[in-house]
């Protein structure tokens, strides 16, 4: 016997046209929503190899708030390097490696930061500091932090960050500014060209 297939009804039919075209314009909305921004440069777009999430707009990801007590200095914290960049999360993780076969080892005090992360770290430093213009020495603007790019970490203690500030360019890691012994960025272009000149602060002045 003959399989029945019912023929469909004009309702239905209109029916479903509408739930594709809905379906089609917030596809193309988010589409043209993410090519704003990147456009801007307000995002980074990188690929995020997650099933059903092919776009991870990572200046928007947080990272960890805090972390377990850093075990060489209770003043600091060991955050784990969550949400890290996939290139800059295996540097990280070669920087450790390389520190531990030395003895020495490295907690990550600060590490990525969304901006929404990166606005309270601001507000808190011109608090501290009285005015957005000093506080900028040591922490800057959502827009302008490569804690929020996912390619900065502040290491502690200090003489854990001397080790990377002497073997660190190796790997592609080096220190920014002169006013902080602590942070180091990474740029596998550091590995062969060095570390460029010392900035005298966040701010370049």
């Amino acid at each position: 016997m003959g399989r029945f297939e019912p023929v469909p009804t004009a309702h239905a039919t209109r029916t479903r046209d509408a739930v594709i075209g809905m379906l089609m314009a917030s596809v193309c909305g988010a589409v043209a929503a993410l090519g704003v921004l990147g456009a801007t440069g307000r995002v980074v777009l990188v690929w995020d190899r997650v099933v059903g999430r092919p776009l991870a707009i990572v200046e928007e990801m947080p990272g960890p708030e805090t972390g377990p007590d850093c075990p060489l200095d209770a003043r600091y914290v060991d955050e784990p390097p969550d949400r890290m960049p996939p290139d800059t999360l295996a540097a990280w993780q070669r920087l450790r490696t390389a520190a531990g076969g030395d003895g020495v080892q490295l907690c990550l005090n600060d590490g990525k930061r969304s901006r929404e992360q990166q606005a309270r770290q601001f507000a808190d430093a011109v608090q501290q500091f009285g005015s957005a213009e000093l506080a900028s020495k040591y922490v800057l603007q959502p827009d302008e932090s490569m804690h929020v790019v996912g390619i900065a970490v502040d290491i502690q203690p200090l003489a854990s960050a001397g080790w990377v500030e002497r073997n660190g360019a190796a790997l592609g890691w080096c220190r920014r500014y002169e006013n902080e012994p602590w942070h180091f960025e990474y740029d596998l272009a550091y590995a062969t060209s060095g570390c460029p000149a010392l900035l005298p602060s966040a701010t370049g002045s």
